[in-house]
């Protein structure tokens, strides 16, 4: 252990050599000796589907997730895993929680299967005591070990009923959320002080899986847009249902986790570079951030995609619009802004004809092969998590933000050494470090990703993103701390990375 330690420092030291090319036109700044703000919450994060298996017991519907992974015996997953046992975190979550306590953590932000809890989805058909009961228990557990539950709602898995129904392109499920949403409040609230409703929806809301359908996607896109609608209202709802009914009495605060990477200027001296990457912004945050803190989509999203709705010969935006009510209901129901970050791009100015969300944005994407690559092949640019935290407390006036996913995704064969890891997570809270410190951001929290390995959605567990390796080919599935847990661990106790004794 004491050498593994050593091996840490070093990397630690040397980062700054380590990371001194970078893109274009940009020095890298050198690593910042500093510490994060008194009360700053370190922590992990998973998600219900990833990590409990339990698929069917005790009362949980079925889900998207469950259908997605069973069809075509399986085919829709790599080697034709699935979430039935997982991590089976559903049995073994003291054991994840002795992994928090053991490395310091202060949060752990994980999520609630709306089909554990509400089999349907629908409140109608009734509530499942033992799912209720069983997040009871993983509460009171991380309470215990004085570890803040940070709860999200909904991470991807819908109750199958709702999904037949037509999921999120259809607006009863505004209701069908809030009514889950009462119950969680209700449950849980004396003790979850941090809640988020929705994990990326700009992943799913675009998805298959999230639909149950192949050949879901249309050419140009209408349906994301529809199934972000009812996002926006569904959150909008559940937060004044919690704002009026229970945040007088249990002083809890809610957020949504939004996926955000950030989109560099190929050309830092061109104009139309600059634009397009502010553009990128607006379409891939802002699309969510906007109507939530502000009553209404981003105006460039606006401007620019009525007029591709006109140009195409439509009676109406495929951008669709808030009414008044609707308007006065959303805007201002975010207490702090939550971010997923992992990567960075090129960004550069196009003709509208990239895929989907690009394309209506009039921006295109490239990346640098100099760059180091992950698993799942996304590049390692920790100076974009400082970059896009900066653009978000400039561009909303600096409100509280959550980091709420950060992480690196390994190989299946990889195991306990993982140094890659260890410099990513050390380099990119450097960046964030600095966000705070240089750009003045008020960033109040870190949740990496993920505490475990699991199952990595259709990738299966072909692809590690745990600091904790989890054995797959033991019954048990025992859970051992890696490297990068040991260096969280550190940053964690050190509140930062203060300045090396001479």
């Amino acid at each position: 252990m004491a050498y593994k330690w050593l091996v840490i420092l070093a990397t630690i030291l040397l980062l700054h050599v380590t990371y001194g090319a970078r893109i274009d036109n940009q020095q890298e700044d050198e690593f910042l000796y500093d510490t994060f703000p008194e009360g700053f919450m370190w922590g992990t994060a998973t998600s219900a589907y990833q990590i409990e298996g339990a698929w069917r017991e005790d009362g949980k519907g079925m889900t998207n997730w469950d259908f997605w992974a069973h069809e075509n015996n399986g085919a829709n997953m790599a080697n034709g895993h699935n979430g039935d046992v997982a991590c089976d975190s559903y049995h073994k979550y003291m054991e994840d929680i002795d992994l928090l306590k053991n490395m310091g953590a202060k949060s752990y932000r994980f999520s609630l299967s709306w089909a554990r809890i509400i089999p349907t989805g629908r409140i109608a058909d009734g509530i499942n005591q033992a799912g209720i009961d069983h997040y009871n228990r993983v509460i009171d557990g991380l309470v215990e070990a004085g570890v803040q539950p940070f709860v999200t709602l909904y991470h991807w898995d819908l109750p199958m009923p709702l999904v037949q129904n037509g999921a999120w392109l259809n607006e009863t499920i505004v209701d069908h959320f809030t009514d889950y949403a009462r119950v969680v409040f209700r449950e849980y609230g004396d003790r979850v002080k941090f809640w988020l409703s929705f994990n990326e929806p700009h992943v799913f809301c675009p998805s298959e899986w999230q639909y149950a359908q192949h050949d879901f996607f249309q050419d140009p896109p209408v349906k994301p847009y529809i199934c972000a609608h009812n996002i926006i209202k569904s959150h909008a709802k559940a937060y004044r249902l919690y704002d009026s009914e229970f945040k007088p009495s249990q002083e809890g605060k809610m957020g949504i986790t939004l996926n955000c990477d950030w989109p560099e200027p190929k050309d830092l001296n061109n104009a139309t570079h600059v634009e397009a990457s502010d553009r990128s912004m607006h379409f891939h945050y802002g699309w969510w951030a906007n109507p939530l803190s502000r009553g209404e989509y981003p105006p460039i999203m606006r401007e620019i995609l009525d007029e591709k709705s006109a140009a195409e010969g439509r009676n109406t935006s495929r951008l669709p619009t808030f009414d008044a009510e609707w308007t006065e209901i959303i805007n201002g129901t975010l207490d702090f802004f939550g971010l997923n970050h992992y990567f960075s791009y090129y960004v550069l100015p196009s003709n509208g004809t990239s895929t989907w969300l690009d394309g209506d944005a009039n921006i295109q994407q490239e990346y640098d092969p100099a760059w180091n690559y992950t698993a799942v092949g996304w590049p390692v640019t920790p100076f974009g998590l400082r970059k896009v935290i900066t653009w978000i407390s400039k561009e909303y006036g600096f409100p509280p933000i959550y980091v709420t996913e950060n992480g690196y995704g390994s190989y299946e064969r990889d195991g306990l050494d993982d140094p890659e890891r260890v410099d990513y997570y050390t380099n990119y809270i450097n960046q964030m470090l600095k966000s705070i410190k240089m750009d003045g951001s008020d960033v109040k929290g870190y949740a990496a990703w993920s505490l475990i390995d699991n199952l990595e959605w259709v990738s299966g567990y072909t692809v590690r993103f745990g600091v904790n390796y989890v054995n797959f080919t033991d019954p048990n599935l025992p859970r051992t701390p890696k490297q990068s847990a040991i260096l969280l661990k550190k940053i964690f106790s050190d509140n930062g990375f203060p300045q090396p004794s001479p």
